[in-house]
């Protein structure tokens, strides 16, 4: 586990800010936190440099781009060995669809969050590719029937 970098309140400001507003000028978000647009922008270049900020991204509405379906697909491993796990894991980062993939305990091995078009769709991610794959032993898909709670900002 990293160890957490030292936020203190205007830190904290400016990342609640930019989570919520990427595209807001140097000036307006140094304003908004009561700094100055140099200190503002010093924070946020060590703010990078220490890796708490990441990237900067437009988020994409995926029903007006056609990947309204929401798919959570738990995957069991027939083994754990490293080597087919490296191998799974370097076939859903090659597809796109896959937004998300996590290493889970439990019962399941990993967690997936598929977004694509319509159910035709999935069933050909899962069955020519999921449930074929040679590490995988079976899997268990849960259709999401509408986003209640969608955030991509992480509480500071």
């Amino acid at each position: 586990m990293m160890n957490s970098f030292n936020l203190d309140a205007i830190d904290r400001k400016i990342l609640g800010i930019l989570q919520d507003r990427g595209d807001i000028s140097h000036a307006a978000l140094a304003e908004a936190v009561g700094a100055s647009p140099a200190s503002c922008w010093r924070r946020i270049k060590a703010l990078e440099t220490a890796g708490v900020l990441v990237k900067t991204v437009s988020l994409v509405n995926p029903d007006l781009v056609g990947r309204g379906l929401n798919v959570f697909c738990q995957v069991r491993m027939k083994s754990h060995d490293p080597v087919a796990r490296r191998n799974f894991e370097r076939f859903v980062e090659s597809h796109e669809e896959v937004l998300e993939c996590y290493s889970m305990s439990g019962d399941w091995d990993y967690l997936l969050r598929v977004l694509v078009a319509d159910v035709a769709d999935y069933e050909r991610l899962l069955m020519r590719g999921i449930l074929t794959h040679e590490a995988v032993a079976n899997s268990s898909s849960h259709f999401a029937l509408k986003s209640v709670k969608y955030s991509t900002a992480v509480p500071v």
